[in-house]
């Protein structure tokens, strides 16, 4: 496995970089994020979105798990693949994982997961790590799911607003350096060095 380091100052340019990566993306890659809250996942998400020429509106799916975002035949990437987008903080194991039916998607899409380390890695043989690390801490640690749970005041509640709050530090404008590992023989041959600078690779 090969590291590499990027580095971005502002949400635009981490948004940039997702786009330049959505170039190299084809139905069926998976993309694991994880940082902490606030790190910018979903920010680096809506720049691969709009690259990848999907349905705009992405904000983390929070509660309700998973949004899919069907690519748009007057876009700019006609014919691409669709993106689906995961939030799997409150999925403890990879059997939970397994019961909300990504393996239905995957063929025909780009699975990006927030929080999916230790989780999703058994639904694909290659894959993209991306470890998001603000240069300025701060920012909360998410909220344990019981604390989630206490939020919820009926069954028409969908999350939206506590969505929103988890993006909410995501459009701060400061450095972030974006670590990115390429996993299986799908990247074996793959020069990330056109994302931008290389700051570093180690074998």
């Amino acid at each position: 496995m090969t590291l590499w380091e990027f580095s971005t100052g502002t949400a635009e340019a981490t948004q940039e970089l997702a786009g330049k990566l959505a170039a190299l993306l084809r139905a069926g890659d998976l993309i694991i994020l994880s940082g902490e809250l606030g790190a910018g996942k979903t920010t680096f998400t809506q720049g691969l979105g709009r690259s990848l020429g999907v349905r705009e509106g992405i904000i983390s799916p929070t509660f309700v798990l998973v949004r899919i975002h069907p690519n748009l035949p007057d876009g700019p990437n006609p014919g691409g693949p669709d993106l689906v987008h995961v939030d799997a903080y409150r999925l403890a194991t990879p059997g939970e994982i397994d019961d909300i039916d990504l393996e239905n998607t995957m063929d025909s899409a780009v699975t990006v997961v927030e929080w999916g380390v230790d989780r999703v890695e058994h639904l694909a043989a290659s894959r993209l790590e991306i470890e998001l690390v603000r240069a300025v801490g701060g920012a909360s640690p998410a909220p344990a799911p019981a604390e989630v749970a206490s939020d919820l005041d009926g069954s028409d509640f969908d999350g939206s607003d506590f969505s929103d709050s988890f993006d909410a530090d995501e459009d701060d404008d400061e450095p972030r350096t974006l670590r990115l590992v390429a996993v299986g023989p799908r990247w074996a041959e793959t020069d990330f060095s056109l994302l931008g600078q290389r700051v570093n690779t180690t074998e």
